[in-house]
Formats: structure tokens, sequence, C-alpha cells
């Protein structure tokens, strides 16, 4: 950790997984002032019309041990904006803001360009997981998200990624994933006693 620098926490994880929930728990109790930032944010930015379009972001439905799973396609216009998030994240943290980086990365080339944007804060990359049939549970509860998106993204979105912590999303509660990450990283919080995970993986 180096002192007077700011921090960027990078969650990643398939979508339902708990990444908003566990920034805003983290923001909740971490005595420092995190801004939380979505990639869901960015992908609402373009107009409406580029979501189902070639050059934006496509949804292909298909199927997978007979059960829905979607294939999520991008298009030169959101790898732009997708590259901006990253782009925006160093702009924030140079800032001298603290971050939580809620993404959802296919390729670890995403990560890699963070590790290089990011070179000159205290940078961290947390991964949670949770089974998938737990995944398509939540993503049927959550109702606005449509339904094989985790089947599609379980593979793909921690390979090849090396995180400083990962966490069992379904075992801890966010209260608990924030106690935890703030344990881990050393982060003073707001809280003093809250209970935190000693175990490395939790």
């Amino acid at each position: 950790m180096r002192e007077g620098t700011p921090w960027v926490i990078v969650l990643n994880g398939v979508g339902s997984v708990g990444k908003s929930a566990t920034a805003r728990a983290m923001q909740s109790v971490a005595a420092r002032p995190f801004l939380h930032l979505s990639m869901d944010t960015f992908i609402d930015m373009p107009p409406e019309g580029m979501l189902g379009h070639p050059d934006g972001m496509v949804f292909e439905p298909g199927e997978a041990d007979g059960r829905p799973r979607i294939a999520v396609r991008t298009g030169p216009v959101m790898a732009r904006v997708m590259l901006s998030m990253r782009h925006a994240v160093a702009a924030l943290a140079g800032h001298g803001n603290d971050l939580l980086v809620d993404d959802v990365m296919f390729d670890p080339a995403e990560a890699a360009e963070y590790r290089a944007l990011l070179a000159h804060v205290n940078l961290s990359f947390v991964g949670l997981f949770a089974p998938l049939d737990v995944l398509e549970m939540r993503e049927r509860e959550r109702g606005d998200r449509a339904i094989g998106l985790a089947r599609g993204q379980v593979d793909l979105v921690h390979r090849g990624i090396s995180y400083d912590l990962t966490i069992d999303a379904m075992r801890h509660d966010p209260a608990k994933r924030a106690a935890i990450i703030c344990e881990t990283f050393e982060l003073a919080t707001s809280a003093p006693g809250a209970a935190v995970c000693k175990e490395r993986p939790c």
C-alpha cells in the first residue's frame, strides 16, 4: 500500500453475483469516500438503438445443457465505450478519488489495461463467485435481466484474471463482503468492531 495515493478496487464477476450490493456496503463502512462506478452506467450511455445493433451490443440467445444461454457480442461503438470506462476510472483516480469499480470482464486484456492505466495508485482486483444455479435464481428474482446471461458469462468472466482476493458471494452477505475487503486491504472502517473474515480466499 502506498500512503497518500487513491485506492481503486475492481469488483469482477457474473451479472447478479452481487457486485453493486457489495460496493454500496463498502461505501457505508469504509472510512475512505469511495465512489461507485458501474459498468451498467456506461452500457446505458449510447442511444437505445445500440442495444441489439451489431455496432453496439448484441444479445444472442441460445441454449446450454437444456437451459437458456445468452452470448454477448460487442461491436465497435460499445467497445469504445468500454475502453472509455477504463480511462474514466484512471482519470477519476488521477484526481485523487477512491473508486469501487463494478465490472464484468470477458477478456484478461481488460484487466491488463486497468493495471497499465492505474500503475500510479493502489489497485486491487476482487473476484466475486457463486454457483451457476444461485446466479440463475438471482437472475430470475431480479426481473431486470434477460434469463440466460449468467449461463453465458460464467465460463468467461474469471478466465485468465489474477485476483488479490476472491469471495464466495453465496456464503457472505454484502455487509460481510465489505468487511472482508476492508480487512484484507487494511482499509479503515467507520464501524469499528465489524465482523471480518480472516481467511483468504473467503
